[in-house]
């Protein structure tokens, strides 16, 4: 218990970081009202300074996600450091002007997206990789991902998970290189009242989509960090 409580202590925690993913068809109304609730919901943390915004919207086709993209990187506030990434599609993240892309656990490495946006010629990428085992997470850290999010720690689709907080544990104590270890960020079922067991757990920070999209965003950022103080 000492020894695990100590590793995690080394390095010191930083910033706690934040990660708004977004379902659109979770908000009421059609396609329209949809589409402009999410994007009132992006600007709503881009002010409150959620660090990333995943563009999750996997049924959309290129043009349509190409669209609600740009739509999206306009709505992330001019000096906001909120950055904004397009899940799964490296074209389409590129074409929009977003800061970087957001990979399944089973999609391109990280180490491949990292090379096509660098042959693009438009500056670093931000590149996170969904995970869901200790062993996903250090192949993600070892092909160059900046962060991986690790799931589901509660619940997935709101059914319990009752190993996920053990399992992400585990995924926080590896290392990896004599670098600092990668972030990883909780995701499934993480609320203001459960967030300190997942930090607790060794996790550099939280991930969610009802969370965000359900609740007052600055409520929840100040209520979150909080706990990092």
């Amino acid at each position: 218990m000492c020894l695990m409580s100590t590793a995690r202590k080394e390095p010191s925690p930083g910033p706690l970081l934040l990660c708004y993913i977004t379902d659109r068809r979770q908000f009421p109304g059609d396609e329209r009202e949809q589409q402009l609730r999410l994007l009132e919901k992006i600007s709503e943390c881009a002010a409150a300074r959620v660090d990333f915004i995943q563009l999750r919207e996997k049924d959309l086709n290129t043009k349509a996600l190409e669209d609600l993209a740009r739509k999206a990187a306009d709505a992330v506030l001019r000096g906001s450091p909120t950055r904004l990434l397009i899940n799964s599609r490296t074209d389409v993240a590129l074409a929009c002007g977003a800061h970087g892309v957001h990979l399944p656990a089973r999609d391109l490495s990280a180490s491949e997206a990292r090379a096509i946006w660098d042959r693009a010629g438009l500056g670093p990428a931000v590149i996170g990789v969904s995970t869901h085992s200790p062993e996903e997470v250090a192949r993600a850290e070892a092909h160059g991902a900046d962060f991986a999010l690790f799931g589901p720690v509660f619940e997935k689709d709101r059914q319990g998970n009752p190993s996920g907080l053990e399992e992400l544990r585990r995924a926080c104590q590896r290392r990896y290189g004599s670098e600092p270890p990668m972030p990883v960020l909780a995701l499934g079922g993480v609320t203001l009242e459960n967030a300190q067991l997942s930090l607790d757990a060794g996790a550099a920070g939280i991930a969610g989509i009802r969370l965000f999209q359900e609740n007052d965003v600055e409520r929840v950022v100040s209520g979150l960090r909080a706990l990092r103080v």
